[in-house]
């Protein structure tokens, strides 16, 4: 499956929606030149990150949701989409009919038909306000758990599934769309470049963004494909290295600039079947019965009783 990542540059509290759309124009365009059938765009892509900044929720909302999918702004991406046969998958801040905000995506396929949506589960960040600090992480403040599930749809030649920024980071995640048979997912994201909860030295923001993708990609025998949104928004730093990476763990292409940049690769689907039906075959070799405490818990507690030794 030709695939493209198109990692977005900074996008500023002055940026209009229709500058934005235009940058994700100009990158579809390019990722079809080069071949792509998919290309992924990040997280909340159509504004700045604008969880950082302390508003109330009916400010945010009217600023920086959309109310429908597609809407005018939004529509030349699925007509473009439509012209040129290529698929695309879109983060976005969504509000319900009903008044539910969400921290969604979208994965929209050649002939310009939404086919799969995804609401972020792993919220990060905080509700209160906090003191002291350069700038604040409000997810839990703007946005409800999502609703959906981890989904997995058989679109594009693939089996693909979704998820978003701190999801990528729960191994969950990506087990829950194995036991689907994904062999793909896809994914954006916008990652400060510094921690607002303790002193985290600035590479290891990176190294282990690198480390969550490259070793759930590896033992769930998927590929993995992560757009960045990035670069100094406002001021506020965000880091790069979107990236692509195969079965076996490995980096086939990753962005080079903290701006506007498309990576590409052919992702060889067969090569995930190799590491499921042999290294991790879980017909074969998962334990569920053994994996109790991973439902019945959500933060470590007490040891469990083991039997006498015999």
């Amino acid at each position: 499956m030709a695939l493209a990542v198109a990692q977005l540059g900074p996008v500023h509290l002055r940026d209009s929606r229709e500058s934005v759309v235009k940058r994700l124009l100009q990158m579809m365009r390019e990722a079809k030149g080069r071949g792509a059938r998919l290309v992924v765009f990040p997280e909340l892509a159509l504004t700045t990150f604008f969880p950082r900044y302390w508003m109330d929720e009916q400010e945010a909302q009217a600023r920086f949701f959309e109310t429908a999918m597609p809407n005018p702004v939004v529509q030349p991406l699925f007509d473009e989409a439509r012209r040129l046969e290529i698929g695309f998958h879109l983060g976005y801040a969504e509000l319900t009919r009903d008044g539910r905000p969400f921290n969604t995506a979208i994965l929209v396929d050649p002939s310009g038909t939404i086919v799969g949506k995804y609401r972020k589960i792993h919220l990060p960040g905080h509700a209160e306000r906090k003191e002291g600090v350069p700038f604040q992480h409000l997810e839990k403040k703007y946005f409800q758990v999502g609703d959906r599930g981890f989904g997995v749809w058989d679109t594009m030649g693939a089996r693909l599934g979704m998820c978003i920024c701190n999801d990528r980071r729960w191994p969950e995640t990506y087990r829950v769309m194995a036991l689907q048979g994904a062999e793909l997912v896809v994914l954006g994201y916008n990652t400060p470049s510094y921690n607002i909860n303790w002193d985290e030295p600035t590479h290891l923001r990176t190294t282990t963004h690198l480390l969550a993708l490259q070793g759930n990609a590896h033992m769930n025998g998927m590929w993995v494909a992560a757009a960045a949104k990035c670069g100094s928004e406002d001021g506020f730093h965000m880091f790069g290295s979107s990236v692509i990476v195969a079965p076996t763990g490995e980096i086939v292409a990753r962005t080079l600039s903290e701006d506007d940049e498309v990576i590409t690769a052919n992702a060889d689907l067969r090569l995930g079947e190799l590491y499921r039906q042999n290294i991790f075959n879980f017909g074969k070799h998962r334990r569920p019965e053994h994996y109790g405490l991973i439902l019945e818990r959500t933060g470590a507690g007490e040891p469990l009783p083991q039997p006498p030794i015999d």
